[in-house]
């Protein structure tokens, strides 16, 4: 690694953290990892050892160590909003994982302090909505830009997975998983949601205690429907789709799914276990794009404090809605000062 190299440290080694800091040093140019830090001393240990780095169990000593130049933010949710700014006031460009933090209020109290420190809207801060990096996401959206296709009418969107972590509530349906959504379908439709509704109906026996599928319906400002599909616990694999209606036809994603096995009379293709597999390319592309910018002085290319803002606005909305018998809510996004 050349001596310039960008010193990265990761705050959370489970399996977010882990595949972050594995990707920087095994596919990322320009960047090595430094410290990591989580709060089970083994799994930062065993993730440090893998990667060259040193483990630690204090996030705050990480940020401030003098050796770490950047730093990824990959633990748990709640830690996000204090992390950062404990990062912004170091001085240190930090690239979060989604959500910037779990509630508008503390979104807004990361921006104060982004501003405070001399910085812009986005300023130190990148956030991880990797799907804007997704070869995918980013054809289809290259695709409606060209306006040959006529206006985008409908939009459906799915995202699916194996099981639900432990303890997930119908709220963390919304802002671990559909915030993804929340941030994808106004980049693609360059609209913002302005209303929003959410429904529930029958859920799998599979859980309990959890409203599971969730079915949110999101109204951009340009009159175009979209239909936001999370269920946790569909057992058979990790699955996102996405398919844009529009005046002349429509455009989807197509199953990623690199190799096709004939047996037994059935042709088959596999689902992955999780989110990591299906959006390698997303994330090793999202932190090239980080490490460049950082090292070059150029503004990031990623989602940006502001952007994590808007996507809460619009979970908080959904929320609002669950709360009241899924009533239509309007999206407010609050003015930062």
């Amino acid at each position: 690694m050349s001596a310039n190299a960008l010193r990265v440290g990761v705050v959370g080694a489970g399996n977010m953290g882990a595949d972050h800091a594995r990707t920087l040093h095994r596919w990322v140019s320009g960047a090595e990892v430094a410290r990591i830090a989580d709060v089970d001393a083994a799994r930062a240990a065993a993730v440090a050892a893998e990667t060259g780095a040193r483990g630690t169990t204090d996030a705050h000593a990480l940020i401030a160590d003098p050796d770490v130049d950047a730093v990824v933010i990959a633990s748990h949710d709640s830690t996000h909003a204090d992390l950062a700014i404990a990062a912004v006031r170091a001085g240190k460009p930090v690239l979060c994982e989604k959500p910037l933090a779990p509630t508008m209020a503390e979104c807004v109290r990361v921006i104060r302090v982004v501003r405070e420190a001399g910085q812009d809207g986005g300023g130190l801060i990148s956030l991880g909505f990797m799907r804007r990096f997704d070869p995918a996401y980013v054809e289809l959206k290259a695709a409606l830009a060209t306006g040959a296709h006529g206006a985008p009418l409908l939009l459906h969107c799915v995202s699916r997975g194996v099981t639900s972590a432990p303890g997930c509530t119908d709220e963390f349906s919304v802002t671990g998983s559909a915030i993804h959504e929340f941030d994808t379908v106004p980049w693609l439709l360059n609209s913002p949601v302005v209303e929003v509704s959410w429904h529930a109906g029958r859920s799998t026996s599979t859980v309990t205690g959890l409203r599971d599928p969730q079915l949110m319906l999101l109204r951009t400002a340009d009159g175009a429907l979209t239909t936001v599909e999370t269920f946790l616990n569909a057992g058979y694999g990790y699955d996102v789709r996405c398919e844009v209606v529009t005046e002349h036809g429509t455009l989807a994603l197509t199953d990623p799914a690199h190799l096709v096995t004939d047996a037994s009379r059935t042709r088959s293709t596999a689902y992955p276990a999780d989110w990591r597999p299906r959006f390698a390319d997303a994330y090793r592309l999202e932190l090239q794009a980080w490490t460049d910018a950082v090292r070059t002085g150029r503004p990031s290319p990623l989602a940006s404090a502001h952007d994590g803002l808007v996507a809460a606005a619009v979970a908080e909305a959904v929320i609002a809605s669950m709360k009241d018998g899924g009533r239509v809510v309007g999206v407010e996004v609050p003015e930062v000062s």
